[in-house]
């Protein structure tokens, strides 16, 4: 594919961008997993193939060289503070979920977001071994494939459908117990709060501290279907920090969300590194 440079795009022309190339970067992500993946390990033990950083290149070539002014925030690209200057730029995961991806499972997603002052102003997330295909453009609302979405309207905790990794709702941190729900879980991050953002789940916790390339995408998908996205304190994510993180994730529709922040606000984070 060819890009052609624009000056001064629109946020509905910088997703028509991204959408093209996520979803050239999808395909390649299956054809390299069919191919056979080469693993190893990063510094902080997380995996990495060779299909993340195909995808990656692929991504930040064809990007960068559509809207060469733009900044640049990858989870596999070396960070360069230069993109605190930059009006908008790209925020990029080339593979949520990398455990999945490795393990032949379908939730894994390519994830890319156009952040501007801030906050993401359009982005995708993109399931290609389901063939989902969640976007939103700030103010126009979110579909997946094509087809408005709107987060659930559930209002109770109990019997809610949350997405969270098996143990978050166990342990002595918790001042307020939590009542029996339907847990799930997804690797990919953006991936859960795209489902949140369709109505398929009520809501997905994580706690800690979260990579903007985690949830920049799924978070301006996830306000435009309607539900909230905060950090675990109730406040609203910033994006393109210096440090380039959140502390935690709480994606909810908007009746189970205060249930959920009257919870996850007393819990102290650990430092950050």
């Amino acid at each position: 594919m060819k890009a052609v440079a624009v000056q001064d795009a629109s946020a509905h022309e910088d997703l028509a961008l991204v959408g093209e190339v996520v979803r050239a970067a999808g395909r390649l992500a299956l054809d390299r997993r069919a191919r056979g993946l080469q693993m190893q390990r990063k510094p902080d033990g997380s995996p990495v193939t060779d299909g993340d950083l195909a995808v990656d290149d692929l991504l930040r070539r064809e990007l960068l060289g559509a809207r060469p002014r733009y900044g640049w925030l990858s989870e596999e690209t070396p960070d360069d503070l230069a993109r605190l200057d930059a009006d908008r730029l790209f925020i990029v995961d080339p593979i949520d979920g990398t455990t999945a991806y490795v393990k032949g499972k379908p939730w894994f997603a390519v994830s890319v977001a156009v952040v501007r002052a801030g906050r993401p102003v359009a982005g995708v997330v993109f399931a290609p071994a389901l063939d989902e295909f969640y976007a939103a453009v700030e103010g126009g609302g979110a579909a997946c494939n094509g087809d408005p979405i709107r987060a659930s309207d559930a209002c109770r905790l109990e019997d809610c459908a949350m997405l969270a990794p098996a143990n978050t709702f166990e342990g002595r941190r918790w001042t307020r117990a939590w009542p029996a729900m339907r847990v799930g879980q997804r690797s990919a991050l953006a991936y859960r709060m795209a489902l949140v953002a369709a109505g398929r789940f009520d809501a997905a916790v994580s706690l800690g501290w979260k990579n903007d390339w985690d949830i920049a995408a799924g978070d301006l998908i996830a306000r435009e279907a309607g539900a909230v996205s905060c950090d675990q304190n109730g406040r609203p994510l910033v994006f393109n920090t210096a440090r380039a993180r959140n502390a935690g994730l709480v994606c909810a529709g908007p009746g189970v969300a205060p249930l959920i922040l009257d919870r996850t606000t007393p819990i102290e984070l650990a430092a950050e590194a």
